[in-house]
């Protein structure tokens, strides 16, 4: 039996799941969870590797590693792995490309269709960059969906939300936010005004909080380091990895522990979720905000939305539950794991072949809303921490065409008209001189 694929492209992990006969579930695609790490690396050999076995060499040989690409999706620079310039396009088609081929081992055959999800803030520019990506990886039958709908449909499917229900949904995950309503009417999943959104802003920039809270309770330990050299490249690596397991730890835990292996100095960084809730405690505000523009956009009161949808592994943060309910007083939804959810609705919507939401050519109709608008708050020094701001927003429009070198044949046609126009001055000059 033939089988549709979903597939999550992340900032931060890869998700894909696979629809078959009416049911839908995660593929596994990392070693140790169901989700692989959004890395890639180029080995000696020229050639690219993704996933776990990726990121294995981040602290070895961090110069031909690169993690959360997808965020310079649409930025001309080129991302360069062990000296070699690679386009994100590219390198995002051969990370799909890795997706399908560990899919298919396991399925015995590659999918029917296959539908991919982006950020709902994205503008026209990323979306056709973003489209282009199924192309190079080979796909001729696929869709192309916003994250939001994705993750509603999947709830939707679940029978959490029925016809007629009103939702907004609340989409933090690695790199990205977003904020949209959306109603369900007649099995079909519809984007209502215009989705918000916070372009860099995610999981990635709390963990970079951390380690900026670590260097200054510890007298600007990391400040030393040179990231130039591997050993210390290599220690910041460790810790980063480090801050993402303490983060997670603080969404069930109270307090936790942050090992520190510097070249020169190891000690232990004590973290309690209460610093964690004041280093980000900013930003979110800014989501919920963005949150709250978006349904006034939909042109719908917020005691008409049926519940707050919470999708993105960083959604799990219990402070955002807790802010969102004040500020809303909405009943909220969640998956026990909401980093699925996405995955699991496009696989649903890629089974849907004759839905209203597909449309031809790889688009989707409900995932090319008016372009948002976008917001890009600093996260906050933790008590006074300074904070390098965060790399400027990746243009919405290409960058301009430089202009394009005349044809040879034009060229040699240029010439020859002149030398026509110059042989005729020179002989009209020449009968006025001579006269009658």
């Amino acid at each position: 039996m033939g089988y549709d694929l979903g597939v999550d492209l992340g900032t931060t992990f890869v998700a894909a799941a696979i629809a078959r006969g009416g049911r839908v579930e995660m593929c596994t695609l990392g070693n140790q969870a169901t989700v692989a790490p959004a890395v890639a690396y180029l080995n000696h050999d020229s050639k690219l590797i993704f996933g776990d076995a990726a990121e294995r060499h981040l602290l070895s040989d961090p110069s031909r590693v690169e993690r959360w690409f997808k965020r310079r999706l649409g930025d001309p620079t080129p991302v360069v792995l062990g000296g070699v310039p690679h386009q994100v396009t590219g390198l995002m088609a051969e990370q799909l490309r890795n997706v399908l081929d560990t899919v298919t081992q396991v399925e015995g055959e590659p999918p029917d269709r296959v539908a991919l999800t982006h950020p709902a803030n994205w503008g026209p520019y990323r979306r056709e960059l973003f489209e282009e990506i199924p192309r190079l990886a080979g796909l001729r039958n696929f869709v192309v969906l916003t994250e939001p709908v994705a993750a509603a449909t999947y709830y939707g499917a679940n029978r959490t939300l029925r016809d007629g229900d009103t939702v907004a949904v609340y989409d933090l995950g690695g790199g990205t936010f977003d904020a949209t309503v959306l109603h369900k009417r007649d099995g079909v999943v519809e984007v209502l005004g215009e989705p918000e959104g916070i372009e860099r802003l995610g999981g990635t920039d709390f963990d970079e909080a951390i380690i900026q809270w670590i260097n200054h309770q510890h007298g600007g330990a990391l400040a030393e380091l040179d990231l130039f050299e591997p050993e210390s490249a290599a220690a910041m690596a460790r810790l980063r990895q480090e801050c993402v397991r303490a983060k997670e730890a603080l969404s069930v835990d109270v307090e936790t522990s942050i090992p520190v292996l510097l070249f020169n100095r190891q000690f232990v960084a004590q973290l309690s979720r209460h610093d964690l809730e004041f280093m980000i405690r900013a930003p979110i505000e800014s989501t919920i905000g963005a949150l709250v523009r978006a349904v006034h956009a939909a042109q719908v009161k917020v005691d008409e939305l049926s519940a707050v949808l919470l999708v993105g592994g960083s959604s799990r943060i219990p402070l955002i539950g807790r802010m969102i309910t004040e500020e809303l007083g909405r009943p909220i939804l969640t998956n026990a794991h909401p980093k699925y959810a996405v995955a699991l609705g496009a696989a649903a919507v890629a089974a849907k072949s004759g839905d209203r939401v597909l449309v031809a050519a790889g688009r989707s109709e409900d995932a090319v809303p008016k372009p948002a608008r976008h917001a890009q708050p600093p996260l906050p020094s933790p008590r006074g921490v300074s904070r390098p701001a965060p790399p400027g927003s990746i243009p919405e429009q290409p960058p301009p065409t430089p202009p394009s070198r005349p044809s040879r044949r034009k060229l040699v046609t240029a010439i020859l008209a002149a030398l026509v126009l110059a042989a005729v001055v020179i002989l009209l000059l020449t009968i006025v001189t001579i006269g009658p």
